[in-house]
Protein backbone atom coordinates (compact mmCIF):
# COMPACT_ATOMS: atom_id res chain seq x y z
CA UNK A 1 0.00 0.00 0.00
CA UNK A 2 1.23 3.49 -0.90
CA UNK A 3 2.67 5.51 1.97
CA UNK A 4 0.96 8.80 2.79
CA UNK A 5 3.04 11.96 2.74
CA UNK A 6 1.02 13.27 5.69
CA UNK A 7 -0.73 11.49 8.54
CA UNK A 8 -4.49 11.85 8.09
CA UNK A 9 -7.39 12.00 10.51
CA UNK A 10 -10.71 11.60 8.72
CA UNK A 11 -13.55 13.27 10.65
CA UNK A 12 -17.12 12.26 9.79
CA UNK A 13 -19.92 14.40 11.26
CA UNK A 14 -23.22 12.64 11.90
CA UNK A 15 -26.56 12.88 13.66
CA UNK A 16 -29.13 10.08 13.87
CA UNK A 17 -28.82 8.68 10.37
CA UNK A 18 -27.05 5.33 10.89
CA UNK A 19 -28.18 3.97 7.51
CA UNK A 20 -26.27 6.74 5.70
CA UNK A 21 -23.26 6.44 8.02
CA UNK A 22 -23.09 2.73 7.15
CA UNK A 23 -22.67 3.61 3.46
CA UNK A 24 -20.11 6.32 4.22
CA UNK A 25 -18.00 3.94 6.30
CA UNK A 26 -18.33 1.31 3.60
CA UNK A 27 -16.87 3.82 1.12
CA UNK A 28 -14.02 4.57 3.56
CA UNK A 29 -13.31 0.86 3.80
CA UNK A 30 -13.00 0.79 -0.02
CA UNK A 31 -10.35 3.55 -0.19
CA UNK A 32 -7.16 2.80 -2.10
CA UNK A 33 -5.32 4.58 0.73
CA UNK A 34 -6.87 4.40 4.20
CA UNK A 35 -6.71 7.32 6.64
CA UNK A 36 -4.53 6.87 9.71
CA UNK A 37 -7.55 7.25 11.96
CA UNK A 38 -11.29 7.79 11.67
CA UNK A 39 -13.24 9.96 14.10
CA UNK A 40 -17.02 10.08 14.01
CA UNK A 41 -18.12 13.50 15.31
CA UNK A 42 -21.57 12.64 16.65
CA UNK A 43 -23.93 15.47 17.63
CA UNK A 44 -26.00 13.32 19.98
CA UNK A 45 -27.20 10.28 18.04
CA UNK A 46 -28.96 7.31 19.62
CA UNK A 47 -27.43 3.86 20.14
CA UNK A 48 -28.13 2.74 16.54
CA UNK A 49 -25.28 4.97 15.36
CA UNK A 50 -22.95 3.52 18.01
CA UNK A 51 -23.85 0.04 16.77
CA UNK A 52 -22.87 0.92 13.19
CA UNK A 53 -19.55 2.32 14.40
CA UNK A 54 -18.90 -0.80 16.49
CA UNK A 55 -19.66 -3.03 13.51
CA UNK A 56 -17.16 -1.25 11.29
CA UNK A 57 -14.57 -0.97 14.07
CA UNK A 58 -14.46 -4.74 14.08
CA UNK A 59 -13.79 -4.81 10.33
CA UNK A 60 -11.20 -2.00 10.09
CA UNK A 61 -7.53 -2.42 10.94
CA UNK A 62 -7.77 1.14 12.27
CA UNK A 63 -9.76 2.04 15.35
CA UNK A 64 -12.78 4.28 14.80
CA UNK A 65 -13.11 6.86 17.56
CA UNK A 66 -16.70 7.73 18.47
CA UNK A 67 -16.72 11.36 19.63
CA UNK A 68 -20.24 11.75 21.07
CA UNK A 69 -21.91 14.70 22.75
CA UNK A 70 -25.34 15.06 24.33
CA UNK A 71 -28.19 16.01 22.00
CA UNK A 72 -29.01 19.64 22.77
CA UNK A 73 -29.92 20.75 19.29
CA UNK A 74 -27.73 21.45 16.26
CA UNK A 75 -24.22 22.03 17.65
CA UNK A 76 -22.02 21.06 14.73
CA UNK A 77 -19.27 23.55 15.63
CA UNK A 78 -18.84 22.01 19.07
CA UNK A 79 -18.95 18.47 17.69
CA UNK A 80 -16.26 19.25 15.12
CA UNK A 81 -14.04 20.96 17.69
CA UNK A 82 -14.19 17.95 20.01
CA UNK A 83 -13.24 15.65 17.14
CA UNK A 84 -10.35 17.86 16.01
CA UNK A 85 -9.11 18.02 19.61
CA UNK A 86 -9.06 14.20 19.72
CA UNK A 87 -7.25 13.90 16.37
CA UNK A 88 -3.70 12.55 16.64
CA UNK A 89 -2.56 13.41 13.10
CA UNK A 90 -1.36 16.52 11.35
CA UNK A 91 -3.86 16.66 8.48
CA UNK A 92 -7.63 16.77 8.90
CA UNK A 93 -10.04 15.71 6.18
CA UNK A 94 -13.62 16.50 7.13
CA UNK A 95 -16.78 15.07 5.58
CA UNK A 96 -20.45 14.81 6.52
CA UNK A 97 -22.12 11.53 7.39
CA UNK A 98 -24.09 11.61 4.14
CA UNK A 99 -21.09 11.73 1.77
CA UNK A 100 -20.13 8.52 -0.06
CA UNK A 101 -16.48 8.68 -1.09
CA UNK A 102 -14.86 7.84 -4.42
CA UNK A 103 -12.12 5.21 -3.87
CA UNK A 104 -9.44 7.84 -4.60
CA UNK A 105 -10.87 10.38 -2.14
CA UNK A 106 -8.20 10.18 0.58
CA UNK A 107 -5.39 9.75 -1.95
CA UNK A 108 -6.48 12.85 -3.90
CA UNK A 109 -6.70 15.01 -0.79
CA UNK A 110 -3.27 13.89 0.41
CA UNK A 111 -1.67 14.64 -2.96
CA UNK A 112 -3.24 18.13 -2.90
CA UNK A 113 -2.25 19.00 0.68
CA UNK A 114 -0.14 22.14 1.13
CA UNK A 115 0.87 24.07 4.22
CA UNK A 116 -0.73 27.48 4.88
CA UNK A 117 -3.89 26.57 2.99
CA UNK A 118 -7.22 24.87 3.46
CA UNK A 119 -9.03 22.88 0.79
CA UNK A 120 -12.62 22.99 -0.42
CA UNK A 121 -13.68 19.90 -2.34
CA UNK A 122 -16.75 19.16 -4.44
CA UNK A 123 -19.89 17.14 -3.89
CA UNK A 124 -21.97 15.37 -6.52
CA UNK A 125 -25.60 15.40 -5.42
CA UNK A 126 -27.64 12.24 -5.80
CA UNK A 127 -31.29 12.42 -6.76
CA UNK A 128 -33.95 11.44 -4.25
CA UNK A 129 -34.72 8.28 -6.23
CA UNK A 130 -31.06 7.27 -6.52
CA UNK A 131 -30.56 7.93 -2.82
CA UNK A 132 -33.52 5.75 -1.92
CA UNK A 133 -32.21 3.00 -4.21
CA UNK A 134 -28.74 2.89 -2.68
CA UNK A 135 -30.16 2.91 0.83
CA UNK A 136 -31.91 -0.33 -0.12
CA UNK A 137 -29.24 -2.00 -2.27
CA UNK A 138 -26.13 -0.71 -0.40
CA UNK A 139 -24.51 -0.39 -3.86
CA UNK A 140 -22.13 2.59 -3.70
CA UNK A 141 -20.53 2.34 -7.14
CA UNK A 142 -21.34 5.25 -9.49
CA UNK A 143 -20.57 5.98 -13.12
CA UNK A 144 -19.39 9.50 -14.01
CA UNK A 145 -22.66 10.34 -15.72
CA UNK A 146 -25.01 8.14 -13.74
CA UNK A 147 -28.66 9.09 -14.34
CA UNK A 148 -29.13 9.35 -10.60
CA UNK A 149 -26.66 12.25 -10.31
CA UNK A 150 -28.13 15.75 -10.15
CA UNK A 151 -24.71 17.42 -10.63
CA UNK A 152 -22.96 15.14 -13.10
CA UNK A 153 -19.91 17.32 -13.76
CA UNK A 154 -18.98 17.21 -10.09
CA UNK A 155 -18.80 13.42 -10.28
CA UNK A 156 -15.91 13.41 -12.77
CA UNK A 157 -12.58 12.15 -11.42
CA UNK A 158 -9.89 13.11 -13.93
CA UNK A 159 -6.24 14.00 -13.29
CA UNK A 160 -5.93 16.33 -16.30
CA UNK A 161 -9.09 18.31 -15.48
CA UNK A 162 -8.05 18.45 -11.83
CA UNK A 163 -4.64 19.87 -12.78
CA UNK A 164 -6.29 22.55 -14.96
CA UNK A 165 -9.12 23.63 -12.64
CA UNK A 166 -7.76 23.08 -9.11
CA UNK A 167 -5.68 25.57 -7.17
CA UNK A 168 -5.77 28.80 -5.19
CA UNK A 169 -9.19 30.46 -5.15
CA UNK A 170 -8.57 34.15 -5.88
CA UNK A 171 -12.20 35.10 -6.47
CA UNK A 172 -15.29 34.45 -4.37
CA UNK A 173 -13.11 33.03 -1.61
CA UNK A 174 -15.97 32.55 0.84
CA UNK A 175 -18.59 31.30 -1.59
CA UNK A 176 -20.00 27.81 -1.01
CA UNK A 177 -17.74 26.86 1.89
CA UNK A 178 -18.87 23.47 3.14
CA UNK A 179 -17.26 21.12 5.63
CA UNK A 180 -18.95 18.23 3.84
CA UNK A 181 -15.67 18.00 1.86
CA UNK A 182 -12.92 20.10 3.42
CA UNK A 183 -9.30 19.57 4.50
CA UNK A 184 -6.73 21.53 6.48
CA UNK A 185 -3.69 21.14 8.72
CA UNK A 186 -4.70 20.67 12.34
CA UNK A 187 -2.26 23.34 13.53
CA UNK A 188 -3.90 25.87 11.22
CA UNK A 189 -7.29 25.14 12.79
CA UNK A 190 -5.74 25.57 16.25
CA UNK A 191 -4.30 28.96 15.23
CA UNK A 192 -7.81 30.32 14.75
CA UNK A 193 -9.23 28.38 17.74
CA UNK A 194 -11.23 26.01 15.59
CA UNK A 195 -14.92 26.42 14.88
CA UNK A 196 -16.90 29.15 16.61
CA UNK A 197 -19.29 27.54 19.08
CA UNK A 198 -21.40 30.69 19.26
CA UNK A 199 -23.03 29.17 16.17
CA UNK A 200 -26.01 26.99 17.09
CA UNK A 201 -28.50 25.82 14.51
CA UNK A 202 -27.68 25.48 10.83
CA UNK A 203 -25.86 28.11 8.82
CA UNK A 204 -22.69 30.15 8.29
CA UNK A 205 -20.38 28.30 10.71
CA UNK A 206 -18.40 26.90 7.77
CA UNK A 207 -18.00 30.27 6.05
CA UNK A 208 -17.02 31.99 9.30
CA UNK A 209 -14.34 29.34 9.88
CA UNK A 210 -13.04 29.98 6.35
CA UNK A 211 -13.07 33.75 6.87
CA UNK A 212 -10.88 33.49 9.95
CA UNK A 213 -8.53 31.17 8.05
CA UNK A 214 -8.16 33.83 5.36
CA UNK A 215 -7.61 36.57 7.95
CA UNK A 216 -4.80 34.41 9.35
CA UNK A 217 -3.22 34.30 5.85
CA UNK A 218 -4.22 30.67 5.35
CA UNK A 219 -5.44 30.67 1.77
CA UNK A 220 -8.31 28.76 0.22
CA UNK A 221 -7.54 26.19 -2.47
CA UNK A 222 -10.27 24.47 -4.45
CA UNK A 223 -9.94 20.81 -5.40
CA UNK A 224 -11.87 20.05 -8.59
CA UNK A 225 -12.38 16.78 -10.49
CA UNK A 226 -10.67 14.86 -7.70
CA UNK A 227 -11.59 13.73 -4.17
CA UNK A 228 -15.11 13.18 -5.49
CA UNK A 229 -17.86 12.58 -2.95
CA UNK A 230 -21.51 11.75 -3.56
CA UNK A 231 -24.12 13.49 -1.41
CA UNK A 232 -27.11 11.40 -0.33
CA UNK A 233 -30.35 13.33 -0.75
CA UNK A 234 -32.21 14.41 2.39
CA UNK A 235 -34.45 17.22 3.59
CA UNK A 236 -32.61 20.39 4.63
CA UNK A 237 -32.04 21.50 8.22
CA UNK A 238 -34.09 24.21 9.88
CA UNK A 239 -33.00 27.76 8.95
CA UNK A 240 -34.52 29.42 12.02
CA UNK A 241 -31.09 30.43 13.42
CA UNK A 242 -29.74 31.71 10.10
CA UNK A 243 -30.23 35.44 10.78
CA UNK A 244 -28.44 35.24 14.13
CA UNK A 245 -25.65 33.15 12.65
CA UNK A 246 -25.28 35.48 9.69
CA UNK A 247 -24.77 38.41 12.08
CA UNK A 248 -21.90 36.53 13.78
CA UNK A 249 -20.38 35.85 10.35
CA UNK A 250 -20.66 39.53 9.32
CA UNK A 251 -19.00 40.64 12.57
CA UNK A 252 -16.05 38.35 11.82
CA UNK A 253 -15.73 39.84 8.34
CA UNK A 254 -16.05 43.46 9.47
CA UNK A 255 -13.54 43.12 12.32
CA UNK A 256 -11.25 40.76 10.38
CA UNK A 257 -11.20 38.41 13.36
CA UNK A 258 -8.74 35.53 13.42
CA UNK A 259 -9.45 33.72 16.67
CA UNK A 260 -12.89 33.07 18.08
CA UNK A 261 -13.38 33.24 21.84
CA UNK A 262 -15.68 30.23 22.13
CA UNK A 263 -13.59 27.65 20.33
CA UNK A 264 -11.50 24.49 20.52
CA UNK A 265 -9.04 25.55 23.22
CA UNK A 266 -11.29 24.32 26.04
CA UNK A 267 -10.84 20.70 24.83
CA UNK A 268 -7.04 20.78 24.50
CA UNK A 269 -4.66 19.46 27.13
Amino acid sequence: MQKLKVKVSLIITTYNWPEALFLVLKSVKNQFILPDEIIVADDGSSKETANVIKEFSNKFKLKIIHSWQEDKGFRAAMSRNKAIAKAKNEYIIMIDGDMILHPNFIKDHVCFARHNSYVQGMRAKLSEKKSNDIMKTKDIYFENFDKGLKSKRYSISNKFLSFIFSGTCYFHKLNMLQTCNMAFYRNDALKINGFNEDFTGWGREDSEFGARMLHAKIIRRDLRYAAVAYHIHHEGNSRKMLNKNHAIYLNTLQKKLIRCKNGIDKYLN
